[in-house]
């Protein structure tokens, strides 16, 4: 008898697992775009308040003076902040147990919305608290300017402001 069996004949083309791995980077790729464009769709556009629809976000009003600041100027507020900040701060304890008081005050019944509107006014003093430190602290930076320290940062602000447009309702409206 002769042997008859031939060779399996080589293929031409790709292999089954590379075909697999492509097949699934094609699946994970539509997934996340679907995710993105469904985001996007959902929640509308994230332009801090300038389509008129929402206040805007408190980054939009304080952003522009804290970008024009130097880098030497930021990491000197930012430390002073930290500093500051750190003696007068609640502990993460502190705030999990706030937060586990609201919980059990929302599920209760009867519902006691003052002793929410209390915790709430607590937290909100907390950040307007922060905030004012803050803005201190941004005017002490400016007032220990030069003339010229001072003219640099108004021209850094003035650019980002063209750039980046101030903060409110935009002008597409």
């Amino acid at each position: 008898m002769t042997n008859t069996t031939q060779p399996p004949e080589k293929k031409n083309g790709m292999r089954v697992w590379l075909k697999v791995v492509l097949f699934t980077s094609l699946a994970l790729n539509l997934a996340v775009a679907g995710l993105v464009i469904g985001a996007a769709v959902k929640y509308g556009p994230r332009d801090g308040g300038r389509d008129g629809r929402h206040p805007p976000r408190l980054e939009r009003i304080v952003g522009p003076y804290t970008h024009a600041l130097s880098h030497a100027d930021k990491r000197a507020i930012g430390a002073r902040l930290r500093a500051e900040y750190r003696d007068n701060r609640p502990s993460r304890e502190q705030i999990r147990a706030e937060f586990s008081t609201v919980l059990q005050a929302l599920r209760a019944r009867p519902y006691d919305a003052q002793q929410v509107e209390a915790i709430l006014m607590r937290q909100m003093q907390a950040g307007a608290e922060r905030q004012e430190l803050g803005q201190r602290l941004l005017i002490e930076r400016l007032s220990a300017m030069s003339d010229a320290e001072r003219a640099a940062y108004a021209d850094r602000l003035e650019d980002g402001l063209k750039r980046h447009g101030p903060p409110g309702p935009s002008k597409r409206n």
